[in-house]
């Protein structure tokens, strides 16, 4: 009891600061998504043929990319959370190899940072739907700023192929992972093993 007493008391002193804890659980949340990435890549690559007539439908699946970014800052509730998450989730898929080599590092930091800078913007104070569904929004955001240029340049696709791979990335950014996220977190809730998070109540 004296132990949840003063981490209650530590994270009520220091929101921003973080705990042991948070960076455990924010880099398990990083591996774990880091195999569905991987998973998710290879899906990618092998349904491609499919979309190739409508290329940016294809970006409908995009937001399972994007979920860490969401998830592990409504859980710890601390600045960085989006990125390092995100970050981790790619350098773990990459590790494991996928069809785009290291460029998902890069690809990773700019999600991250998308959806972090939401959350900067509410001060890290804001954690309800709206929030996560704008974070999923920024994140796909920071996805297409980094995909249209080397993937979908403008002088070979045109723009309105771009500004449609811009629409459908951030419905499924918002979807998948801003209202996916924030149902995953109810549910944690539910199961009662948020106990050591703000994110509890």
């Amino acid at each position: 009891m004296s132990g949840a007493v003063s981490e209650t008391a530590t994270t009520t002193a220091s929101p921003t600061r973080w705990r042991t804890l948070d960076i455990v659980v924010c880099a398990v949340i990083g591996v774990a998504f880091g195999v569905v990435f991987w998973a998710w890549d290879a899906i990618w690559g092998a349904t491609a043929p499919v979309f190739d007539a409508v290329k940016p439908l294809q970006y409908l699946g995009s937001g399972v990319w994007l979920m860490p970014a969401v998830l592990a800052p409504l859980i710890v509730r601390k600045p960085g959370a989006a990125i390092f998450a995100e970050l981790v989730a790619a350098i773990v898929s990459a590790l494991m190899g996928n069809i785009w080599g290291l460029d998902v590092l890069l690809s990773g930091f700019v999600q991250g940072a998308g959806a972090e800078l939401v959350f900067a913007f509410g001060l890290y104070r804001a954690w309800g739907l709206p929030t996560a569904l704008l974070a999923g929004a920024g994140a796909a955001v920071g996805e297409v700023l980094h995909d249209l240029p080397i993937y979908y340049p403008s002088e070979q696709f045109g723009l309105d192929f771009q500004l449609a791979i811009v629409l459908v990335a951030i419905a499924s950014g918002v979807v998948i992972a801003g209202w996916g996220s924030w149902l995953l977190v109810r549910a944690l809730r539910r199961a009662g093993v948020l106990e050591s998070f703000a994110s509890a109540t």
